[in-house]
């Protein structure tokens, strides 16, 4: 990636307002990375280092990581650990997997062995309560996994303890509808990464384009009709987003992928809770700033 065609890394800042959030909790800060993709092509270490000191900077409660630490091959992930390990936070880092975390036979072990030896809690269809039980976190399973199993977790909370949820691909959220969620945490579009001014992320739009056009060129047209294989809905492809009585958050990820990042910066969130006093429609505008920070990659 170079930074003249993908935009510096940023720093997305967030308030989000939850019902019934304890009021202890009330300012708690959360730092979110996401799709790192660790394989020495899809992400600089110097990126790496600065996303780190960012993160830290920020004095975050928790830290939580929504999946792709790898692109295919599982080992970039103990050297990728060595870095990880620099994750600073007052109660500690979550992790789930994303489906490049499980390609290979024995990525899922070999990851969360890795994760978790250096003190990173793999929450896989489980919950814990990092910040006392006035907010559950949940790990989910990756939705393209067999084991993707929300029932199991969800269908087991108190449903007047606010949740947060971590789940790699945000298309998770139409599984979720039955539960109460109050922050869903995902990643794996990139953000779209071929992002055209006026325009928006071009995979919104490829597919319908495609539809349009004789057979003879959808062949030739590198990638084009391949956009529903990664996500359906691409109106989730990165930030906030308000569905119905629920928040999900898209982070646009560290690293990349074929083909490569356009006007898509990379980015580091920081996310705020708040206490928030009636129906989500009634909510205060929630904040969302952006603030960049460059470095050559």
């Amino acid at each position: 990636m170079h930074r003249y065609f993908t935009g510096p890394l940023t720093i997305e800042e967030v308030a989000v307002s939850l019902a019934d959030l304890p009021a202890e909790l009330e300012g708690i800060k959360l730092v979110q990375l996401s799709d790192l993709h660790f394989d020495g092509r899809c992400l600089s270490e110097q990126l790496l280092a600065q996303a780190i000191d960012i993160a830290n900077a920020a004095k975050p409660d928790l830290v939580v990581l929504t999946g792709d630490y790898v692109t295919n091959d599982p080992s970039p992930i103990h050297q990728l650990t060595g870095w990880l390990k620099r994750l600073a936070s007052r109660r500690g880092t979550f992790a789930v997997l994303g489906n490049h975390d499980l390609y290979h036979r024995n990525s899922r072990s070999v990851i969360t062995q890795a994760l978790t030896a250096i003190g990173i809690e793999v929450l896989w269809n489980r919950v814990a309560y990092p910040l006392g039980p006035g907010l559950a976190v949940v790990g989910l399973a990756d939705l393209w996994s067999r084991k993707f199993n929300p029932a199991l977790v969800l269908g087991e909370l108190d449903p007047g303890v606010p949740r947060l949820v971590l789940a790699h691909n945000p298309d998770s959220a139409i599984s979720l509808q039955e539960w109460r969620v109050d922050l869903q945490l995902s990643g794996h579009t990139h953000g779209g990464q071929v992002v055209l001014p006026g325009l928006g992320t071009v995979s919104r739009w490829v597919d319908p384009v495609r539809a349009c056009l004789p057979k003879k060129v959808r062949r030739i047209v590198p990638f084009m009709g391949k956009s529903q294989q990664v996500v359906r809905h691409w109106e989730w492809s990165q930030g906030l987003h308000h569905l119905g009585d629920r928040y999900l958050y898209v982070n646009r990820g560290l690293g990349t992928y074929r083909p490569g990042r356009l006007f898509c910066p990379p980015e580091v969130t920081v996310i705020t809770l708040v206490r928030r006093n009636g129906p989500l429609d009634q909510a205060p505008e929630t904040q969302n700033t952006l603030a960049g920070h460059q470095l050559c990659c």
